[in-house]
């Protein structure tokens, strides 16, 4: 156990010094380069701020991989699909790109790691009922990880936000695989990437100098789906549930983002101003105290993760349940779902 915890904290403080000092040159290459996200009327901050901090995190992740990594086929899938995530995401961050050609190179960094990776959600047990996806795993699979990826690019509005929620995850994912005796390619990616997150949490934390953009957000996302494939690829109740419980806050904004899209009769894709930090901050509060709730929140569906692999699951369900109907309840309050000032005018005009 003492060689683990050794181990551990060399590869979160490598990366996590390593990150936190090339930031600021990352920055000065995305002023350089016009990557600056512009500040506009959907958008909190008020200046322009420069982008590509996946890119810190992207280099943390390599050189985590070259000192403490061991070469694999399926390695080599990840090195591959991160790199078209990173690349497509730094493309972006500089000039924008239609979302139908990063919706390609997400899918071909997912087909990578699916067909050449091996890495596949195969089958399903659970209440004693066993299903083999077959065939259909490759999609299965592969929607999974396209799910990760827009998960965590969409709630990446405010500063901290999308940097901090994905380190509760892999900090949570690591105490995770260390209960569960899990210390292979997993344990050390999580612990790689947490590393990587922190130290460009350093730039990114109110107030941020430095945003993470699409190849930052995108590239966190798809580490969180592949991780989550590499701990559980024969899939039970218990194993799926995890990453879902941590994943709780980011998982119901983007369910709540398509069902508000939907209702308007708008496509699913387009940006708004109306997800749950949003929201927050239409209650008043400050920047500042609207990230920490939701560092909060997800601390708890953490937590209630922790206690479910430790076999009190009765707990973990009432946790888990407690929390929801939490959420819920001020999802009724707020205009998260359904716009109602947009609504009643849209009711007003047409009785007009």
């Amino acid at each position: 156990m003492h060689d683990e915890i050794t181990r551990i904290f060399l590869m979160v403080m490598t990366t996590f010094f390593f990150v936190a000092l090339i930031v600021p040159f990352i920055k000065k290459i995305a002023i350089h380069v016009g990557a600056l996200d512009i500040p506009n009327k959907r958008k909190v901050h008020s200046k322009p701020m420069p982008r590509l901090g996946g890119l810190a995190i992207f280099f943390g992740f390599l050189l985590g991989y070259m000192i403490f990594g061991e070469p694999s086929s399926t390695m080599n899938s990840v090195l591959i699909g991160s790199f078209i995530i990173v690349l497509i995401g730094a493309i972006d961050d500089i000039k924008p790109l239609k979302a139908s050609v990063k919706f390609i190179a997400q899918l071909a960094a997912a087909c990578v790691v699916t067909i050449y990776g091996g890495l596949l959600i195969q089958d399903v047990s659970a209440f004693g009922f066993y299903i083999d996806f077959g065939i259909f795993a490759y999609p299965i699979t592969i929607f999974f990880i396209l799910g990760c990826l827009n998960c965590i690019n969409l709630i990446d509005g405010l500063d901290g936000l999308c940097a901090g929620i994905s380190a509760i995850y892999f900090a949570t994912i690591g105490i995770i695989s260390i209960i569960m005796g899990k210390l292979g390619l997993e344990f050390v990616l999580t612990f790689i990437m947490l590393g990587s997150v922190l130290g460009f949490l350093v730039h990114n934390f109110h107030p941020a100098s430095i945003f993470a953009g699409d190849s930052g957000s995108l590239f966190m996302g798809f580490m969180i789906a592949v991780i989550a494939l590499l701990g559980f690829k024969s899939v039970t109740l218990t194993s799926l549930i995890i990453p879902v419980l941590i994943l709780a806050i980011p998982i119901l904004d983007t369910v709540f983002a398509i069902i508000r899209r939907l209702l308007k009769g708008e496509k699913i894709s387009k940006p708004d101003k109306s997800h749950l930090h949003h929201q927050l901050l239409n209650k008043n509060f400050s920047h500042l105290t609207t990230v920490l709730i939701i560092y909060g929140i997800s601390i708890l569906f953490s937590a209630a993760s922790i206690v479910y692999v430790l076999h009190d699951q009765k707990l973990g369900y009432i946790l888990y349940a407690i929390l929801t109907i939490i959420v819920l309840t001020f999802v009724l309050k707020t205009d998260i779902v359904v716009d109602t000032h947009a609504l009643a005018e849209k009711i007003h005009k047409k009785k007009k």
